[in-house]
């Protein structure tokens, strides 16, 4: 049993070797894997100072990634640990294991991760459906806000940019749009055609090597920084 622990252990919690499975139990809806750390102590999330007085502990049970279409559950041995530095406005803090669990979370990060990596692809109600075929059961508002809570992607920067001007009012109001011309998505939009706008624009992004553009004279007559007009 002690060597099936132990694979259990490399299997499924490398991202944190201080983890250790203290049992395994399948009860036919569920498997319940029991987890605690090995360590003495925890850093302190509000100072970074590490602790070992304890302050209590208890149980929670976040969901993790199924198993052969069945439910994990981890039954987590959580402590509480009394903060080292008196002036911290954290007098006690829980322990989490980095990259599984964070605070109030019913679920495991990497069960949080895939779930709105469903939804990125498919959306609330057909991410839900195919997360229940999986055996992970997941309402669809739940799967949008996994999704609505990710970061933003950090776009590379351009190299080749296309400059081209766009309505906001037709006859009366435009702006500028500029585009990715390899990769083919917006970067930014600028208030107005004007090409000192688009000059001021360029000079803030040195890695932009060529710009392309129609013969519109707003663009040609404005004096940019460096000669980057591919006609």
């Amino acid at each position: 049993m002690n060597e099936v622990l132990l694979r259990l252990e490399e299997l499924l919690f490398l991202s944190d070797p201080e983890v250790a499975v203290m049992s395994a139990e399948d009860d036919g809806e569920a498997i319940w894997i029991g987890i605690a750390r090995k360590s003495a102590g925890a850093e302190c999330p509000g100072c970074g100072r590490w602790s070992n007085r304890l302050n209590g502990s208890y149980l929670r049970f976040p969901a993790d990634l199924p198993s052969a279409g069945r439910r994990v559950v981890l039954r987590l041995q959580v402590r509480r640990f009394i903060c080292a530095d008196t002036s911290c406005g954290r007098q006690t803090f829980v322990e989490q294991i980095p990259g599984l669990t964070r605070r109030h979370a019913q679920r495991t990060d990497r069960l949080r991760s895939a779930l709105a990596e469903v939804g990125l692809a498919l959306a609330g109600r057909a991410g839900a459906r195919l997360a229940d075929v999986f055996g992970i059961s997941v309402s669809r508002s739940t799967v949008l806000r996994l999704v609505d809570a990710m970061p933003d992607p950090q776009p590379s920067a351009p190299r080749v940019v296309g400059i081209d001007e766009y309505a906001m009012r037709k006859g009366r109001i435009y702006g500028t749009v500029l585009v990715d011309v390899e990769t083919g998505r917006p970067v930014d939009l600028l208030p107005d055609r004007e090409a000192a706008t688009v000059a001021a624009w360029l000079a803030e992004c040195p890695e932009v090597e060529v710009v392309c553009r129609d013969r519109a004279p707003f663009f040609a007559e404005g004096e940019l920084p460096r000669d980057l007009w591919s006609l």
